[in-house]
């Protein structure tokens, strides 16, 4: 049980997709431009991630090795067009949105990473749980960076004004500079951070969080 937990909390943090690994930046700088958007396509990508994450591991016995990547998009793609039709019968308005970039997780590297280094490798219940941590760690980093350009451009989150009323939103934020721009703040936050915790523990530099990985080529999880 140790074990699960602990695949599961990495992606919270340690290996948190975007900010930490850099994985599947194309959403994080095409659709956060609100919260709202950020928090569509991360339950999206949990989905996709989680099922995958199940077949893939289930399975992993009986796929040809040289064929795994091919096996790993079309299980990725039949469920990326469930979530597609699933959006446009209940969430439409959200769809819409959205655009291409709900068909796009077909070839999202979060995806295909977790499926290459984690889930064809391990049994079920640790890469439900790796998806899992993987995919709320995503969600919660889209929501994030979406909040943070829709309070500074919009003065509003998830539509609600939050901002008094002679703020003067940067309208920039919610275009495309605005997602660099947001980025760029999220990770200079979190580069403050990690120095300030290894001056805390008495290290002189922080602790890198992940090394090169002979799978993905991202991460560490897979040895």
């Amino acid at each position: 049980m140790s074990n699960i937990t602990k695949e599961f909390v990495k992606g919270l943090w340690a290996e948190l997709p975007p900010f930490r690994v850099l994985l599947g930046l194309c959403p994080v700088l095409a659709v956060t431009a609100t919260a709202e958007n950020g928090f569509g396509m991360g339950m999206a990508v949990i989905f996709v991630l989680v099922m995958s994450n199940l077949i893939i591991s289930s399975i992993r016995k009986i796929i040809p090795g040289k064929v795994r990547i091919a096996c790993f998009i079309v299980v990725t793609a039949s469920l990326v067009v469930t979530v597609e039709l699933l959006m446009q019968a209940y969430a439409y308005p959200l769809y819409q949105k959205l655009g291409i970039f709900v068909p796009l997780i077909v070839v999202n590297c979060l995806i295909l990473g977790r499926a290459e280094a984690f889930a064809s490798k391990n049994p079920v219940l640790p890469s439900i749980a790796d998806a899992l941590g993987m995919g709320i760690g995503f969600m919660a980093s889209l929501t994030f960076l979406g909040a943070l350009r829709e309070v500074l451009g919009s003065g509003t989150v998830f539509g609600v004004p939050v901002m008094w009323e002679s703020f003067e939103p940067a309208s920039f934020m919610v275009k495309a500079p605005g997602a660099f721009v947001g980025l760029g703040m999220i990770l200079a936050g979190m580069n403050v951070l990690n120095r300030y915790l290894s001056r805390k523990k008495g290290e002189s530099e922080p602790v890198s969080q992940n090394s090169t990985c002979a799978s993905c080529g991202a991460c560490n999880s897979c040895k």
